[in-house]
């Protein structure tokens, strides 16, 4: 009897917490309500995208860092790039992209350079109306002024890309002086997944930036929280990149199917997977943004004040 009670009270302080009518059950409706909408159309336009883009923003980074003189960090950024993915997509991916990165050079590499900027900025301005979508924000057309930030995005991005190259360069270093100090602890050490961590470290940043850019103005203060559908993305990209390759060798024969094009369907499908983890991740902030306004609409478009408008508007 005292079991049964207590199982009792235990459902009533569930429903009391995320029942019906309760603040958790709002934002976990909406988030399910907004991903069944435009969740899957969004994947599969994030997927082609992020496959169109990707190569064009190697030549862009090729580039980039040919003006910032660090040419030699090239092959060092595509790796960690295609590090985050899963084993099979970087395999498919990595000749590709040196091939393509090393091809061009002087005024070839510059024309390339602008072409990869605008290419991987369609990418940046696909997740903008994923975020717009999401808040229920009407997007006023500012053409130029969006390109520009998707470009400062890229350029911000390659910077990010030279500080994670930097800290893993320090990391292995200090694994090495450890394992030679202290060889019991090298089986210890490489438990530890530095590597993964680092990861899983730069797509957090590189997500949780996107989201603040990106996100339109009057949800951009303090008040509004990114962290949480950043959180969400690191962690769905994360366990998709693991899981991939396992469910790919245990259950499904993609060679079988689509033969040499199996590796580049992969790839879209992975890129899908992750798309798919970046609306839902949008519409978690949007959800709990809406939850703490309580009607859905932010101070800044109440009738008093009137709409504000902002670079992300």
């Amino acid at each position: 009897m005292a079991s049964d009670a207590e199982h009792e009270a235990l459902r009533a302080k569930l429903r009391r917490k995320a029942g019906p009518g309760t603040r958790v059950f709002r934002v976990a409706m909406r988030v399910v309500s907004g991903t069944w909408d435009d969740g899957f159309i969004h994947a599969g336009n994030l997927a082609y995208m992020s496959l169109l883009s990707l190569f064009p923003f190697f030549i862009a980074l090729a580039a980039i860092l040919s003006m910032l003189g660090e040419q030699d960090q090239m092959g060092a950024s595509i790796d960690t790039i295609l590090r985050a993915l899963p084993p099979r997509v970087g395999d498919v991916l990595r000749p590709v992209a040196h091939d393509v990165a090393a091809a061009r050079h002087g005024w070839l590499l510059w024309a390339g350079g602008l072409l990869g900027l605008w290419t991987s900025g369609s990418l940046i301005e696909t997740i903008r109306d994923i975020l717009h979508r999401a808040y229920d924000s009407k997007k006023r057309h500012r053409f130029w002024r969006s390109r520009l930030v998707s470009s400062a995005v890229i350029f911000g991005s390659v910077l990010l890309l030279l500080v994670s190259l930097s800290s893993q360069v320090l990391l292995s270093t200090a694994e090495t002086v450890i394992s030679t100090l202290f060889p019991r602890l090298d089986g210890l050490s490489e438990q530890m997944a530095l590597s993964t961590a680092m990861s899983g470290g730069g797509i957090f940043v590189s997500i949780y930036l996107l989201f603040y850019l990106l996100t339109p103005h009057a949800y951009q203060t303090r008040r509004y929280a990114k962290w949480p559908g950043a959180a969400f993305v690191t962690l769905w990209w994360l366990l998709v990149a693991w899981a991939l390759p396992k469910v790919l060798q245990t259950f499904l024969m993609y060679d079988l199917t689509y033969g040499s094009l199996a590796g580049v369907m992969i790839a879209l499908f992975f890129f899908w997977l992750v798309g798919l983890g970046m609306v839902i991740g949008a519409e978690l902030n949007a959800a709990l943004a809406q939850a703490n306004e309580g009607t859905g609409v932010p101070v800044e478009f109440s009738a008093e004040s009137g709409p504000m408008s902002g670079p992300n508007d």
